[in-house]
């Protein structure tokens, strides 16, 4: 690109001074007849052979030059994976698409509290890649000043510390079913502690594979997708590291009850860049909402969006990723193992699903993978 930028400079500049002097011999040769017409000595004979030589160099530069500008080939389009990027991963780049609901996310009264829209107006807005600019001159309702929080992040948490919007199928905690992660006390309190099977890894066996693979104490980590954030809590009491956890509330609080037991949530998609500076994170890890659902080009951003902020032998932990096995081979694996990571476990199972209308199951799998960035 340079080569070609400094060379098109030159022939701009060569151009330049073609044109000024032509112009310079015009005027030249103007003045020469009009001071003939006053003073009719014809110019010497001499002097008619050197103009004419001068006229018919410039012109063989000048059409050369033509020729050069004409047979250089132009500048290459931008890479493709470039463009959609750019439409797909920057805030606010697919506002314009949904004027509707952008209008009513930004029509309030001024002054006065914000509207409680969240669920019908803020999440679908960030599902569809439009990250609108916060509302001004509206004040963000809150829950109860008196509210007391529990100390431990696995202690039940009180009802009165979610917002619950108006409209909403459930207005406790106690409403949402424990497969989403809101019984602290019981399902959640045994997630990474124990083993149930192969794919599965808990926080003794992380922190031990981080001080055998020489990664390094895990002091800051990201759980992309990680609903209320059980993974950040147990860190935090095993290894006093902080865990930034990813969320969307969709259907229930995710964000609301991560913050309630102390951890940092994130609301964020997951096509969006991680606000996160380079080189930074001990761990990665890509939770159950980390799945083929996503597009291939914006899956494979989020991989690469992960080696972008690891430090070298960060870890990068794939956590029960669902699939077809078919896809697992022809697009999965490949796109993992482009990273160029250490595989330091690598475990492939079927995935539980209900027979099909055939009597065969499902061809689906679940991946997880601890890799380690190279150093």
């Amino acid at each position: 690109m340079r080569k070609t930028s400094s060379s098109s400079s030159g022939l701009n500049v060569a151009f330049l001074l073609s044109m000024v002097a032509t112009n310079l011999v015009s005027l030249y040769h103007l003045s020469t007849r009009a001071s003939t017409a006053i003073a009719p000595h014809p110019p010497e004979p001499e002097q008619q052979q050197q103009l004419i030589r001068q006229l018919s160099a410039i012109r063989a530069t000048v059409s050369h030059l033509n020729h050069l500008r004409s047979s250089t080939p132009p500048p290459p389009p931008p890479p493709p994976e470039l463009i959609l990027y750019s439409r797909l991963a920057p805030l606010a780049s697919a506002c314009s698409a949904h004027p509707d609901l952008l209008h009513r996310f930004m029509s309030y009264t001024p002054f006065s509290p914000c509207p409680d829209d969240s669920l019908s107006l803020a999440e679908p807005l960030l599902l569809r890649g439009c990250h609108p600019l916060p509302r001004r001159r509206c004040f963000s309702p809150s829950s109860s000043p008196k509210l007391l929080l529990p100390s431990d992040p696995f202690s039940p948490l009180p009802d009165s510390a979610v917002r619950w919007p108006p409209g909403a199928k459930c207005a406790s905690f106690s409403c949402l079913p424990p497969s989403l992660g809101f019984d602290l006390s019981r399902t959640e309190a045994a997630r990474f502690m124990r083993a149930e099977g192969p794919l599965d890894l808990t926080v003794a066996q992380l922190l031990r594979l981080a001080s055998l693979t020489r990664a390094g104490p895990i002091r800051l980590g990201l759980d992309v997708g990680g609903g209320t954030a059980t993974l950040a809590a147990r860190l935090k009491r095993a290894a006093n590291a902080t865990v930034v956890t990813t969320t969307m509330d969709l259907g229930a609080p995710y964000s609301e009850a991560a913050a309630a037991r102390g951890v940092v949530p994130l609301h964020a998609p997951l096509q969006q860049r991680f606000p996160l500076g380079d080189g930074t994170m001990d761990l990665v890890r890509a939770g159950h909402a980390v799945n083929r659902w996503i597009p291939e080009a914006a899956l494979e951003f989020l991989w690469y969006d992960a080696d972008r902020v690891l430090r070298p032998r960060g870890l990068l932990w794939v956590d029960h990723f669902s699939c077809r096995r078919a896809d697992l081979a022809a697009v999965y694996d490949p796109m993992l193992r482009r990273l160029g990571y250490k595989t330091i476990k690598w475990v492939v199972a079927d995935k539980s699903a209900p027979q099909a209308a055939g009597g065969a199951k499902h061809d689906e799998v679940y991946l997880t993978a601890l890799l380690q960035k190279p150093s």
